[in-house]
Formats: C-alpha cells, sequence, structure tokens
C-alpha cells in the first residue's frame, strides 16, 4: 500500500495536477517506497504531464519507456518520442524508428528479438534492441505491396483464408527452421519482420486443444522471436491449461511446468498480466514440486497491478479472509474489491457490501445540516468540517466529533475507527465513490494538517467538543 507522501501525489495526479502525474509517473518508472515498479502505468502518467507542457516528462518517456511498452498506447506517444528525438535522446530515436515501422503499411508491425536466458535461468526484462541483420541462409519473406494488403484484408476479416494463403508462404522458411524454439536459441535461427509478423497471426489462430503441428511450429518460433501473446499461448500450452488455470485435457503430452514458466514470465516481463495470472495458478497447482503459495499470491499481485480483474478479485477476498491477522487487511480489500468492481465484476461489488456496507444517513445530521453556514465555518472551521464530513459519510456524533480526520483517510476509502476514545463504537470502512467527496475530503484534511487533534490539542477532548458543539447549535436542535 502508497504510504502517505505517494497517497498525496496520486491524489493530485488523479486531480489532474500536472507535477503530481510527473512525479507519480516518476515512482512507477523506478519503483517508490511502496508503489511497484510498472513501466506501462508509469509511460500513462508521464503522457498526462506531457500533454500539460511538462518537458521532463516527455524526456523520461524517450529515455526509459521501451519499444515493447511504447508500441500498445500509439499513436499518441509518437509525438513525445518525436521531441526527444529532435533533443538528442538517443533511445528515443531508435523507439521513434520502431514505431514508424510499425504504424506503416505493412503485415505486421516489426517484432523485437530479444535474448532469451539459459535454459532454466531467471529472465529479467527485455531490453529494446534494434532488429539484426538477417544471415542471407534464411531468406526473408519478400511480399510485394499486392500481396500485403491482401493478407492484411483477409486477416481483418476471414482468418480462414488467411490461413489459406499464408501457409504456403510460411513452409519454406519452417522447413529450414529448428524443430523447437529451444533448438533455434541454439542455432541461432531468426527470420525477418514479415515472416515474424505472418508466424505471430497463425500463431494466434491455432486453438489451444489444436493437434495441428505446423501452426505449433508457427507458436513456438513466434514466441521465440519475441511475441508476447505467442509466448503466453506457449507457456499455458506447456503447463495444459487455460488463462484461467483451469487444466485441459488436451495438448502437450506431459506438463512441462519448467517451460510454462520460463515462457510466462518472459510474456509477464512485456506487460502481458495474464502471463503472471497464470504463473500464480501454477505455483498453486499441488502437482507442482516447487509449490509455493507466496510465490503464487506475489504473482497474483503483479498481474491485480496491472488491471486483471480475477487477480484484483482473489487479492481482495484472499485480503478479507485475513482481516483478523492483519488490522489494515480490510483496507486492502477494499482497495483491490473496488478495482474489480469498477471493471463491471459482480462478485467484487457484492463482497464490496461486506467489506463497507453503504453508509446511511446519520438521523441527528438531517436537522443539524441546516447550520453548516458561512458565519459556523468562519468561526468554529473545525466544527464545521466535522459536520461536514459526517453529513458526507453518515457518521454519527460521536465519530464526528472523534474522528482522527488525517490518519482516517486512506485514498479509496474512509477508515472510522474511535474505540480508543468512545469504547461503544466499532471499526468500519467508508469507501470514496465520487469525485465529490474525494474533493471534499481532501480540502478537510488539508484543514487538519496543521493541527493537532488529540485531546490535549486545539480541539480539546470530547467534552470539550461536544459542549461547543451545543453552545452553537440551537437547544431544540441538541434535543431532537
Amino acid at each position: 500500500m502508497a504510504n502517505r507522501e505517494e497517497l498525496g501525489i496520486i491524489r493530485g495526479a488523479r486531480a489532474g495536477d500536472a507535477d503530481c502525474q510527473l512525479a507519480l509517473g516518476k515512482l512507477y518508472l523506478f519503483g517508490g517506497a511502496s508503489l511497484p515498479l510498472n513501466v506501462p502505468t508509469a509511460l500513462h502518467w508521464l503522457a498526462r504531464a506531457a500533454r500539460q507542457e511538462r518537458d521532463d516528462a516527455w524526456r523520461l518517456i524517450g529515455n526509459h519507456i521501451p519499444y515493447e511498452i511504447a508500441r500498445h498506447a500509439l499513436p499518441e506517444v509518437l509525438c513525445w518520442y518525436q521531441r526527444a528525438s529532435d533533443a538528442g535522446i538517443p533511445a528515443a530515436a531508435l523507439v521513434l524508428a520502431q514505431l514508424q515501422q510499425q504504424t506503416a503499411p505493412a503485415v505486421s508491425a516489426p517484432v523485437r528479438h530479444p535474448v532469451l536466458p539459459a535454459h532454466g535461468a531467471h529472465p529479467t526484462m527485455l531490453r529494446p534492441t534494434a532488429p539484426p541483420a538477417l544471415p542471407p541462409a534464411c531468406g526473408d519473406l519478400a511480399l510485394t505491396a499486392a500481396q500485403a494488403a491482401q493478407l492484411d484484408h483477409l486477416w481483418r476479416h476471414h482468418h480462414a483464408a488467411f490461413l489459406q494463403q499464408a501457409r504456403p508462404l510460411l513452409r519454406p522458411l519452417l522447413a529450414r527452421a529448428p524443430a523447437d524454439a529451444e533448438a533455434a536459441r541454439v542455432a541461432e535461427w531468426q527470420a525477418g519482420p514479415q515472416m515474424l509478423g505472418l508466424l505471430a497471426r497463425c500463431a494466434a489462430l491455432l486453438p489451444p486443444t489444436s493437434a495441428d503441428a505446423e501452426l505449433q511450429h508457427c507458436r513456438e518460433l513466434a514466441a521465440y522471436g519475441g511475441e508476447r501473446n505467442a509466448q503466453l499461448a506457449l507457456g499455458l500450452w506447456f503447463a495444459r491449461m487455460d488463462s484461467d488455470g483451469k487444466r485441459h485435457s488436451q495438448g502437450i503430452a506431459a506438463v512441462n511446468f519448467k517451460r510454462a514458466i520460463r515462457w510466462l514470465t518472459l510474456a509477464g516481463e512485456q506487460g502481458l498480466a495474464e502471463a503472471w495470472f497464470a504463473l500464480s495458478r501454477i505455483y498453486l497447482k499441488p502437482e507442482f514440486s516447487q509449490r509455493c503459495v507466496a510465490e503464487a499470491q506475489s504473482y497474483l499481485e503483479r498481474a491485480a497491478d496491472m488491471g486483471h480483474c480475477a487477480a484484483q478479485l482473489e487479492c481482495g477476498m484472499y485480503a478479507w479472509r485475513n482481516r483478523r491477522t492483519d488490522a489494515q487487511s480490510d483496507v486492502r480489500a477494499a482497495y483491490w474489491l473496488q478495482k474489480a468492481a469498477a471493471q463491471g465484476c459482480p462478485e467484487a461489488e457484492a463482497a464490496l457490501q461486506r467489506v463497507a456496507a453503504a453508509p446511511r444517513e446519520a438521523d441527528w445530521m438531517t436537522s443539524v445540516i441546516t447550520c453548516l453556514t458561512r458565519e459556523l465555518s468562519e468561526s468554529q472551521p473545525l466544527l464545521a468540517a466535522r459536520l461536514e464530513l459526517a453529513a458526507l459519510f453518515g457518521l454519527s456524533r460521536a465519530e464526528a466529533l472523534l474522528l482522527d480526520v488525517k490518519a482516517a483517510d486512506h485514498g479509496h476509502c474512509l477508515v472510522v475507527d474511535i474505540r480508543a476514545s468512545y469504547g461503544r463504537s466499532k471499526r468500519r470502512l467508508v469507501l470514496l465513490r465520487t469525485a465529490r467527496e474525494r474533493q471534499a475530503l481532501d480540502r478537510i484534511v488539508r484543514l487538519f494538517e496543521s493541527i493537532d487533534s488529540g485531546p490535549d490539542g486545539l480541539e480539546g477532548n470530547y467534552r470539550q467538543r461536544l459542549y461547543r458543539l451545543k453552545t452553537w447549535l440551537p437547544d431544540d436542535l441538541m434535543a431532537a
């Protein structure tokens, strides 16, 4: 979970503050005190800051955002790489050339050629590299403009016809290629961008349980060439499961978790949340010799952080089940369940009703709300702010007067806990669901930041606060 300083940056970024957006982009780009390194999210916030003329934002994009991430944000990112390239940033010039080649009319975008780690070693983050020159023996596919246009049209409108036309073009190269991707690494086999584009498209049309050896060969070679969806599909095939972790009755003869983990990790490093989620399923399988619940949870949280709805739901439910052993577990549960519910997950929305029930309107505030006047705000600003909180979030009178406003704000929810001062109360969460609630709470928190809200501070103890409230309000309202 983000610390207080990072929460302030997140709130400012969401509110449209360009400096906060730039700062949040840096945190996700390089990793913060409690925020994970997340390059796609970094690009999102840096691009928003760049739109508001923050020059440091597009310089960071040009210097640090690789092609594998940038290609998913086309066409907007082209202008930032163009500016960075014009400013003399070499990395930006390289990525700009690759992005322009992808947006040019062709069968497929150029596919990167990452150097795969030795078999069994832990893969590292893939770095963008210029496509290497092909050895003459590889015989890169040469397509005329008419052939490229026809294949592109068939890919969009008629997959069966696309396969029928693409297979004859692929067979000569498949005949010269090694039998599998592992041998391809040893033999240093390579294919050009057009061929890898066709391989990737053919691989995408291979059903999970298909026994088509030729298309399976295409998928292995496309995965070796760096195509992330082919890497994901190949990893699932080796694990004999689908993207939800359910076992397939067909596929490879014997499950090979070692190779599955290798390909799924490569796909995850290229930004596929589905790959991290699949890895979390593998590490929970009882038949996996290296089964590890902690490792599975780590991968699950990576997938959730990248927006995977099922992972967010599971993270939320896991945190909720562990609420008795961790005081802040319900706060994390509310965070992940809100994320999943925002993507339309009905299970998450139902779970949120248990984690943080919708606040009921406080009966005592029905008559008091009319007394929230400008005069009260000017003479008793802290009391007025507490009454406004009660009206917004359905707080009882004791909760309104005793709540530690600064500690209660957790960004996505308000933790109402006054048990230390008022033993009859219960700890509960109130979700922040609207921009109006978020803006009002930010304003009130800023008001309390400079004062001591403890019993010996400016506001005094509960009796003093209650006396101040009774003194201000008419007798008939306090009696009600």
